[in-house]
């Protein structure tokens, strides 16, 4: 996949329309336009290489979604809408698709989902486990307690810390450097920051969450912290829910003494 669409636009023009389900035909059409302004079906084929007679089929295919406009002269001449009308016109029908797919899930999931989850569930990826912790914080009602390195404390999961404060929810935050600490303590004056169980630069932990005494996740960095956070194998986490959880029952034991203990120093 082209991840820099400076470095060869046209390609990565084609490649994201066909994630739109465009026709290899159609896309490399809409782009040749894009290109040109306007243009004949040969102006298009020129550029294109996509055969004459094959391009009036994807000027087909793009008028009926609203791409191209037609004037009907001789020969008949195309017209691709702007970069900014065409990604606003896809981004409608993405969110369109998304909602959806929310609402058609929605009605498979069970009238009441289980509270307590059992045994130890897995998730790999930064990005996925980023996804389950911001679902986690959303979860809370009384309390999140959160330990993590630096690179991990994303701008969004700092976010989702301080709405969650706003809802009254108590924050408890470690293992993180002090200007990070500082800059939490800024935008959450609420958080309550204590000292790591650990030094996490001698071990390959990722973070570790408790949430409500209830819900705890723990990651690792499987390749280091310098790996790619695209990378699918760069975090894996475990978590578990409920009070009778056994990975529960152990963070819950570690973060009790731990707190209960920068309580008593304090």
């Amino acid at each position: 996949m082209n991840t820099d669409p400076t470095q060869d636009p046209q390609s990565a023009a084609v490649e994201q329309l066909e994630q739109f389900g465009l026709s290899s035909y159609a896309a490399r059409t809409f782009v040749a336009l894009a290109g040109l302004g306007t243009g004949t079906a040969r102006d298009v084929s020129q550029v294109s290489e996509v055969p004459r007679t094959r391009v009036y089929d994807a000027i087909d295919e793009l008028h009926d979604r609203g791409l191209v406009d037609v004037q009907q002269s001789s020969p008949k001449e195309f017209w691709a809408i702007s970069a900014e009308t065409a990604s606003r016109s896809f981004e409608h029908e993405l969110q369109h698709r998304t909602d959806i797919l929310q609402t058609a899930l929605t009605e498979l999931e069970p009238v009441e989902r289980r509270d307590t989850q059992r045994g130890v569930w897995t998730v790999d990826g930064q990005t996925a486990v980023t996804e389950r912790i911001l679902e986690f914080f959303d979860s809370a009602d009384e309390e999140i307690v959160y330990m993590t390195v630096e690179e991990l404390l994303t701008d969004d999961l700092i976010d989702a810390l301080g709405d969650a404060a706003e809802r009254g929810i108590s924050i408890k935050l470690g293992g993180v450097s002090a200007e990070v600490q500082e800059r939490i303590q800024d935008e959450i004056p609420s958080a309550t920051m204590f000292e790591s169980l650990w030094a996490w630069s001698d071990t390959p932990a990722g973070r570790i969450m408790m949430i409500d005494g209830q819900k705890t996740l723990v990651s690792a960095l499987v390749n280091g912290v310098d790996e790619s956070q695209s990378d699918p194998r760069s975090e894996t986490a475990i978590w578990g829910e409920g009070e009778t959880n056994s990975l529960v029952a152990v963070l819950k034991a570690i973060f009790t003494w731990r707190l209960d203990t920068v309580d008593s120093d304090s």
